[in-house]
């Protein structure tokens, strides 16, 4: 259900077409809650049967033009009454650990070599969200709107944090097992 959420989400922040909520996404939603080209799309034409988004009005003949997007009031009544409801947190579901686990019973072959991988995507995601905050959190940009936006860039710089130090141990203790099997 959050898809819908994520996009309008988006389109109050501006209004947009179906390709630039995908640019868009891929540059700041899409971190934290992906969506591919055609699921946008999808997820416009069900928004937009419910009533919580119109297209804009072209100012040229619509064949062949991209089509725009608003919220509208019931659209943004939605997103407040998500936004308010309480949900619980989701269990961790990470194939590495399930692997891992795996490895301890059926032997640790190529194990190892995706732990060192892994750590060298978190670090480099690590990286990217470091130099975003960087970018466009500097000293004094401090609206309610900036530190919650900056809150969440800070949720995925501390689980890059997190997954860097596990995995560099998680090698460190693979280094000190009697045998690589």
């Amino acid at each position: 259900m959050s898809l819908p959420h994520a996009i309008l989400t988006a389109l109050l922040e501006k209004p947009s077409s179906g390709l630039e909520l995908t640019r868009r996404f891929d540059k700041s939603i899409g971190y934290f809650w992906s969506a591919t080209h055609q699921q946008i799309y999808r997820e416009l034409g069900k928004l937009e049967a419910e009533g919580h988004i119109r297209e804009l009005p072209s100012e040229q003949p619509a064949r062949g033009q991209k089509k725009s997007y608003e919220v509208l009031p019931a659209g943004r009544a939605e997103l407040a009454r998500w936004t308010a409801a309480s949900q619980d947190p989701k269990p961790l579901r990470d194939t590495m650990l399930l692997r891992l686990r795996a490895s301890a019973v059926v032997g640790t072959a190529g194990i190892e070599g995706d732990l060192r991988r892994h750590l060298d995507l978190h670090q480099r995601q690590l990286e990217e969200y470091e130099e975003i905050q960087t970018r466009d959190f500097p000293p004094g940009k401090d609206t309610a709107q900036d530190r919650l936006r900056h809150l969440v860039l800070r949720a995925g710089i501390d689980l890059e944090t997190f997954w860097t130090r596990w995995l560099a141990h998680a090698l460190e203790e693979f280094e000190q097992l009697p045998a690589h099997e």
